[in-house]
């Protein structure tokens, strides 16, 4: 398993315009249903994605993730 920051990190590698954007991210796994719950905040604008762990490990292993993609994307100017 790995830590939410080592997930942040993959999500600002795989998504770089993140931090072009003022996109802040942040993650918390939970055991109990296994999903991260992924926060993106920009200003006063917050989505909350929950992400199933296995999309997560799709997103650890290099590869895209559409559902988060497409909540980045609602950031962008």
């Amino acid at each position: 398993m790995y830590s939410k920051i080592q997930l942040c990190n993959k999500i600002r590698k795989l998504y770089p315009d993140i931090g072009q954007c003022c996109i802040d991210v942040d993650a918390e796994h939970n055991k109990v249903s296994n999903y991260w719950v992924v926060f993106l905040k920009k200003g006063e604008q917050l989505i909350k994605h929950f992400l199933p762990t296995e999309d997560a490990d799709s997103c650890m292993d290099g590869k895209q993730c559409v559902g988060l993609g497409l909540e980045i994307a609602q950031f962008r100017d």
